[in-house]
């Protein structure tokens, strides 16, 4: 359980997490290189598309040894988590909770950060074993409802995604998220399909955004 812990606390020093969706595996794996390089080592592969797991062997073979740390993301079954464990994700983030998978990731040893959207959901996946909880969607939610959780429940570690951009970056960390997820933003940063080159522009922006965000804080 040493290594969940510590694939944790990589997420949270990061304090950002880069979100790979695409079906194309060519430029999904571009895409997570120029994001990599940009300086966010902690990167997500989403399973909604059918490259996915041939995205995470690729990125596996290029990228491990230079520190990346690979996870799964959109996991709805306790199947998938298991499929994508064995594939070599070291965490596991989903749009929902489920016990079924939380059973599977505590088997396993990976940590599980499940999308909640209500106190009720927060306290039973924390009462499953879950350490960190994804707000999600983010964009609906807002940093609002993590300054409100945090109220009754001053330990919750949350996650934001959904809508995060440059832009808003500060109102989730002031709310007092421990670290954001960005798909589209990294991406997509123009609102088109990002060359190698606006990818990594985007990904070193976020990064020292949070960095200054960070340092204001004391944090």
């Amino acid at each position: 359980m040493i290594r969940k812990y510590e694939v944790l606390q990589k997420i949270e020093d990061t304090g950002v997490v880069g979100i790979i969706r695409v079906d194309d595996v060519e430029y999904g794996t571009m895409a997570a290189e120029a994001i990599f390089d940009g300086g966010i080592p902690v990167i997500e592969v989403s399973m909604t598309h059918r490259g996915a797991i041939e995205i995470m062997a690729q990125m596996t073979a290029r990228l491990n040894a230079r520190g990346l740390l690979l996870g799964a993301g959109t996991v709805a079954d306790s199947e998938t988590a298991r499929a994508c464990i064995l594939a070599g994700s070291e965490f596991i983030f989903a749009h929902c909770f489920s016990e079924d998978v939380a059973r599977v990731c505590n088997r396993y040893g990976v940590p599980y950060i499940p999308g909640v959207g209500t106190v009720t959901e927060i306290m039973r996946a924390f009462e499953c074993g879950v350490d960190v909880v994804k707000v999600f969607p983010g964009e609906v939610l807002g940093p609002q409802f993590v300054r409100a959780v945090r109220g009754p429940l001053p330990n919750a570690r949350m996650l934001a995604v959904g809508g995060v951009s440059s832009g808003n970056l500060e109102s989730w960390f002031r709310a007092g998220v421990v670290g954001v997820g960005l798909g589209s933003a990294l991406t997509k940063p123009d609102g088109r399909t990002g060359t190698r080159e606006t990818i990594g522009a985007a990904s070193r922006d976020i990064v020292a955004k949070i960095a200054a965000i960070r340092s204001e804080k004391g944090a």
